[in-house]
């Protein structure tokens, strides 16, 4: 179940964690996808065509995070 944090003027951004799969998204926007560019191994950007993080992808999750499925958000 995704994890959403919603401001008043902006996209909600959502967490998602597809455990059969282990891929960890975490998504900034709902614009398009026009690239994506892997930075590291299992470690993927996904940019709009105005070139705006659209969202972020982790392979494997569950090697790179210590627990996928428990989010902890903070506010200052």
């Amino acid at each position: 179940m995704p994890v959403v944090y919603q401001s008043a003027s902006f996209y909600i951004m959502k967490i998602k964690y597809d455990k059969e799969q282990d891929i960890l998204y975490v998504s900034f926007s709902d614009e398009a996808v026009f690239e994506s560019d892997e930075e590291k191994k299992g470690l993927i950007l996904d940019y709009s065509a105005e070139g705006h993080i659209v969202g972020i992808e982790i392979i494997n999750a569950s090697g790179h995070v210590s627990n996928p499925e428990k989010v902890e958000y903070e506010f200052t």
